[in-house]
């Protein structure tokens, strides 16, 4: 593998298994500057059918952007959110499945999200179920 700093040829002082894949520890034979890569074993496509019948590529980044927003300026640790996330997405690849429906995956992130933080699953939750006033809010919150 080539440095991402210097393009010199780099090589392996470390490996082990992590939750992320396969951790490399990298050290540049040039520049000598140090860097971490992670390998994840592709296991096919997998599809998400949206509520209008299209589909598209799962995208991780997608659901960490909307994940991310929820979790805003809240008290809860990155690698939290970095396992919760971890865990939908090995559970979606576990599926066996090639298409899985958008609402599938939402509710499976309420679920989790809930369980870390009540003021995230609020923010997602009103994004999700796409609150209309005041009334969906206090409905979510005696839900709680």
């Amino acid at each position: 593998m080539d440095c991402p700093f210097c393009s010199g040829k780099t090589r392996v002082t470390n490996k082990r298994e992590s939750p992320e894949g396969v951790r490399r520890r990298r050290e540049c034979l040039k520049c000598k500057k140090r860097f971490t890569t992670y390998e994840k074993i592709s296991r096919g496509d997998l599809y998400v059918v949206k509520k209008d019948g299209r589909r598209e590529r799962f995208s991780r980044e997608k659901l960490e952007m909307g994940v991310g927003r929820a979790f805003e300026k809240r008290p809860v640790k990155k690698e939290d959110i970095e396992k919760m996330i971890n865990e939908i997405e090995e559970h979606l690849m576990r599926r066996g499945k090639k298409e899985v429906k958008s609402s599938a995956i939402g509710e499976m992130a309420m679920k989790k999200i809930k369980k870390l933080d009540n003021v995230a699953y609020i923010r997602f939750a009103s994004v999700y179920r796409d609150f209309q006033d005041i009334k969906d809010f206090k409905k979510e919150l005696r839900g709680l």
